[in-house]
């Protein structure tokens, strides 16, 4: 698909291919910020259901940003609008970035923590409760008290790194609102079909 030149009256706008990846990995992490926050809250026997839920969303959104990210490499996004400042430009693309960084960085830290996690020669992992997950075997080769270390420093990271991921998604929807609703731009239209 190609991105036809805004004629008057007319906006640029994602591929449909960048529409769907979008979408998905929006609602994705979403569903596993609530998963992951709701996880404390439930009942013993459901932990390691929510737990492995969890794991197998992190790696299917990882997968879809390594397509989305190919998908933006073969066919790059529309140009923003005129109408943005260039604080705004620099910031739109910073913001982007950082997203792309944060939402391949979630998902390794938790697979480094998950391939560290004593428990976890005892508790198999099927992603999507089918198919064999393999954990990093360099990790899980390691002496127990090295991977213990890894174990608590990658959770560490994978809760620092959720917790950028919410402020960057509260600016992105944010800014999308102001553009949308404030300056008067067609900013949602360009990624909805």
């Amino acid at each position: 698909m190609s991105i036809a030149a805004p004629s008057r009256g007319a906006f640029a706008r994602y591929t449909r291919i960048a529409m769907v990846l979008h979408w998905a990995v929006a609602v994705l992490i979403i569903g596993n910020v609530v998963l992951g926050l709701a996880a404390d809250s439930l009942p013993d026997d459901w932990i390691r259901t929510a737990v492995d839920t969890h794991k197998s969303i992190g790696l299917t959104v990882l997968g879809l940003a390594v397509l989305r990210l190919l998908w933006r490499f073969a066919n790059p996004p529309p140009p923003l609008p005129e109408g943005f400042s260039p604080l705004e430009r620099f910031g739109a693309h910073a913001a982007h970035a950082a997203l792309y960084v944060l939402i391949f960085a979630l998902p390794i830290s938790g697979w480094i923590h998950d391939s560290a996690w004593s428990g976890a020669a005892t508790h198999p992992f099927l992603l999507w409760g089918v198919v064999p997950h393999v954990r990093i075997a360099a990790i899980t080769a390691l002496d127990p008290a090295t991977r213990e270390q890894i174990h608590a420093t990658f959770f560490a990271f994978h809760v620092w790194f959720a917790y950028a991921l919410y402020a960057l998604l509260a600016a992105h929807i944010l800014g999308a609102l102001k553009h949308q609703f404030w300056d008067g731009e067609r900013e949602l239209q360009r990624m909805l079909s």
